[in-house]
């Protein structure tokens, strides 16, 4: 009988992330310290996890709420993707400062952080730019620009 593989975690480290307390950060942050915003969120951590799991935990860091500054920096990040993709195809893509923030504020839940970010993207940005370039709109060679326009994204040549 195969009794498996023996796996060595010295000097490994094992990252866990959790949405445990992310409730209270919304709700307290600004009025507490760190330090009591860590015993806060490590008496939630005790309630929802086992004692022997949590003996095996040897250091746990809360992260402070994302900013409208880091969500522009993630969606910066995440369009220079959309950006590489499409110069592969001949399209020179640059996003506007007002566009990157009204991107920014629609991709962003103060719950749920950057995560509604990649569907705004998609929504918002992708979407759109195939079916102008499906449709013949925008030509290959030209540089696009993504400015806002009635409230709305949109990409002219």
């Amino acid at each position: 009988m195969d009794r498996g593989r023996t796996v060595d975690f010295r000097n490994t480290v094992v990252i866990m992330t959790s949405n445990l307390g992310s409730d209270l950060i919304q709700e307290r942050f600004g009025e507490l310290d760190y330090s009591h915003m860590k015993d806060l969120i490590l008496g939630v951590v005790s309630q929802n996890f086992r004692p022997e799991f949590i003996n095996r935990i040897d250091e746990v860091v809360v992260f402070h709420p994302l900013g409208e500054k880091h969500i522009a920096s993630i969606a910066q990040i995440q369009l220079q993707r959309l950006y590489k993709r499409l110069e592969e195809r001949g399209y020179e893509v640059h996003m506007s400062d007002e566009a990157l923030k009204l991107l920014s504020a629609n991709g962003y839940d103060p719950v749920y952080g950057a995560r509604p970010l990649k569907r705004a993207i998609q929504q918002q940005i992708e979407n759109p730019l195939a079916q102008q370039i499906l449709s013949g709109e925008l030509i290959p060679g030209k540089e696009v620009q993504l400015v806002v326009k009635d409230d709305h994204i949109v990409a002219v040549q």
